[in-house]
């Protein structure tokens, strides 16, 4: 994003303003994240439906940024980008918050450190991972290669939510 703010012809303060902007909003949203939930009595009856339709809304975020920008409606670009993005980071925001909790209610509190320590080495190479192809994708075929490998990998995460189970195992017997 900041190359394709840079080419749109934003200056150093600008790009660093708005991520420094982007990077305050996202925390204040993670820490409002449980107001935009329903809490329920088990912990996931409510919460897993939320997952589910939180990630949904969040692929089809970059899906309508690439239509717009290709619907030719003469709309800046780089406004286009930071208004979808911004509404990107507000339902990420919530995911990511979202994830942790459930991280934390599937785990028990017998392995809990070592589930939330493999999430977080998980989310870290997922970063990474996502730094890099979209870095890729952004050589090969622009901002829209790169708003496409978002939406399949949101798309594939909202599938993942669906065999997430609602409901707690009966602990095992030996």
């Amino acid at each position: 994003m900041p190359v394709f703010l840079y080419a749109s012809g934003w200056t150093f303060i600008m790009v660093g303003s708005f991520l420094a902007l982007w990077t305050i909003g996202y925390g204040l949203v993670q820490a409002a994240a449980p107001a935009f939930v329903r809490r329920s009595t088990d912990g996931l009856s409510s919460e897993i439906p939320a997952a589910r339709l939180w990630s949904l809304g969040l692929a089809l975020v970059p899906v309508a940024i690439a239509a717009l920008l290709a619907s030719g409606t003469g709309l800046r670009p780089d406004l286009v980008l930071v208004a979808g993005l911004s509404l990107f980071g507000f339902a990420f925001a919530v995911n990511s918050s979202l994830h942790s909790y459930l991280i934390l209610a599937y785990a028990g509190s017998e392995k809990a450190a070592e589930d939330v320590g493999f999430y977080y080495a998980a989310n870290a190479l997922g970063r990474f991972g996502g730094t890099l192809l979209s870095g890729l994708l952004y050589q090969w075929g622009g901002l829209t290669a790169c708003l496409t490998g978002s939406a399949l990998m949101l798309a594939a995460c909202f599938a993942v939510t669906l065999a997430l189970p609602t409901g707690r195992a009966a602990p095992a017997t030996p």
